[in-house]
């Protein structure tokens, strides 16, 4: 509700004040939740985290290209360029299906893995694309995770 409200009151397009402080409020809110660990950290075991590494890799190269990425306990930044005919629902669709499936049967559960949603963020200059994959190489870092706890790849193109 209290998003809801903020958004009314500063409508689009929103200056760089309003961007900055409804990440504070919001964005980062959210970031600080998961830095802090909650919610499932499944992701925090090994085999887990392999599974959804596999899968990740599995259509790099084909239906995408993979720039940077690192799998957290509770949650996953990927950074990467669609290549033609593929959609962002359909590529996000597939890892998130493929790797829910490969992850419950590690932990003897089924349903849900994953929310239902995702966040998604149009890269839109060398400074944003370098924004970006900073973020992902620094947040391990950020949630104060030891090193068995992450998994971070970049691709030659970093």
């Amino acid at each position: 509700m209290e998003r809801q409200a903020w958004l009314a009151l500063h409508p689009e397009p929103r200056n760089k004040d309003d961007e900055a402080e409804y990440h504070q409020r919001f964005s980062g809110a959210l970031e600080r939740w998961l830095d802090a660990g909650h919610g499932s950290c499944a992701l925090r075991d090994s085999a887990c985290r392999i599974k959804l590494e596999d899968t990740l890799r599995h259509f790099d190269g084909d239906r995408c290209a993979h720039v940077a990425w690192v799998i957290m306990p509770n949650h996953v930044h990927v950074l990467f360029v669609l290549n033609d005919g593929w959609t962002l629902e359909e590529m996000v669709h597939s890892w998130k299906r493929h790797s829910a499936r490969e992850i419950n049967k590690l932990l003897g559960k089924t349903g849900a893995f994953w929310q239902k949603d995702y966040f998604d963020r149009l890269v839109r200059d060398r400074d944003h694309f370098a924004n970006c994959v900073r973020y992902i190489r620094r947040n391990p870092l950020k949630a104060k995770l030891c090193e068995d706890e992450f998994t971070l790849y970049e691709s030659e193109l970093v």
